[in-house]
């Protein structure tokens, strides 16, 4: 059960990430980032597994928590699977991130959401990097804040 239920997540995130890394900027693409849903599921997910992976040996471990007791906390295949979505949700979260960014500043994101798909903490300093070289210096090629804001305005997906 708990080896489908990984195999499931690793599968379920996979269409989040190829849209926006291969069609960012495609009107379904943002329509789908829009939505929280896929976090809620996934967090859901992590929820089960993390509730099924305590047990009274390992409580005391997650309560005064060491390297060590990570390592053989790990070990065990429901601990491993709930911290691999903990990563599948906060990764994603992250991406979605970088990817409104983009979008909002017009920063070049690619790279940084393969990144990010690969090595979340990657990705994110590749972004923050990114855009600080974009700003100064390209910041001509930087879109203009008012016209970002009054397009964004006139979208009729806005809140």
């Amino acid at each position: 059960m708990i080896s489908q239920v990984f195999d499931v997540a690793n599968l379920f995130v996979l269409p989040f990430w190829a849209l926006m890394i291969f069609l960012p900027n495609w009107k379904v693409t943002r329509w789908v980032m829009e939505s929280y849903l896929p976090f809620v599921l996934l967090a859901g997910v992590y929820l089960y597994l993390f509730i099924n992976s305590i047990t009274p040996e390992n409580a005391q471990d997650f309560s005064n928590i060491q390297l060590a007791d990570v390592a053989r906390l790990f070990a065990d295949e429901k601990v491993a699977a709930a911290g691999w979505i903990h990563f599948l949700v906060m990764d994603l979260f992250v991406g979605r991130w970088i990817y409104w960014e983009g979008q909002k500043t017009g920063v070049w994101t690619v790279h940084s959401l393969a990144l990010c798909l690969f090595a979340g903490p990657l990705g994110l300093l590749s972004h923050i990097l990114t855009n600080w070289i974009s700003q100064t210096f390209f910041p001509k090629l930087q879109p203009n804040k008012e016209a970002t804001t009054a397009q964004k305005a006139a979208s009729p997906t806005s809140t």
